[in-house]
């Protein structure tokens, strides 16, 4: 960590060389400043056909042409990949259920580590929905989920693989997305975010704030505006 500088007018600064920072030290970070964070409550299933859930804060959606949704999905302590990781690998498919209000206390349920073997869908009381053209189940109480297929894994260090899943096919709860214009509804959807630690937000406090074309800005003053 570097000393305080700051000029007239900014506010006074801290600095962190990542390359002197410890793994943990840079987790706390970047999941403190990079929020709320979407949370995928990815369902997969195994070689055996054993389902698996699972929620990720580290995910995002990427690209839509094609659609592409990413998860970074971190390793266990010991090593070996998670059961996530190892499911998406054998079978190239996984499903990202957000998680709303409604069904946060079953996500932090399915985020028990578990022993091998036990399903966490019924653990939390969730419903598992088959997929249309993935080979996992989606959760009927989610208010939106995407199956994808596994479009191109990362391996990014000892710790953590990034995965990239191309979505194939998707629900919505009726009363969450307008069929005819495709707009989702963010209060019926209800999502959650992850903040730091083990803070959560919602996203009720929702405002708009239109992108303005530059003929706008620069009526409004340009940069004088925001000084």
């Amino acid at each position: 960590m570097n000393g305080m500088s700051g000029n007239k007018g900014q506010r006074e600064t801290v600095t962190f060389d990542f390359a002197a920072l410890t793994p943990r030290e840079r987790y706390k970070l970047l999941i403190g400043a990079v929020v709320p964070r979407p949370i995928a409550l990815v369902t997969t299933v195994g070689k055996d056909g054993a389902p698996n859930a699972a929620p990720f804060s580290f995910f995002n959606c990427l690209s839509a042409d094609p659609a592409i949704l990413a998860l970074g999905v971190e390793y266990r302590p010991t090593g070996p990949q998670k059961d996530t990781g190892r499911n998406v690998r054998e079978t190239l498919c996984f499903t990202v259920n957000i998680v709303s209000d409604a069904i946060l206390e079953a996500m932090n349920v399915c985020a028990v580590p578990f022993e091998p073997g036990v399903d966490e869908l019924v653990e939390a009381g969730l419903t598992a929905r088959p997929g249309v053209k993935v080979a996992c189940p989606w959760i009927g109480e989610a208010p939106a989920a995407f199956e994808c297929r596994q479009h191109t894994t990362l391996g990014i260090g000892n710790s953590r693989e990034i995965i990239l899943g191309e979505v194939v096919y998707a629900h919505f709860a009726a009363d969450v997305v307008d069929r005819a214009n495709l707009h989702v509804d963010p209060q019926r959807l209800d999502a959650v975010g992850r903040m730091g630690g083990q803070g959560y937000a919602s996203t009720r406090d929702y405002f708009d704030l239109p992108t303005m074309s530059v003929e706008t800005w620069r009526g409004l003053g340009g940069a004088k505006r925001v000084r």
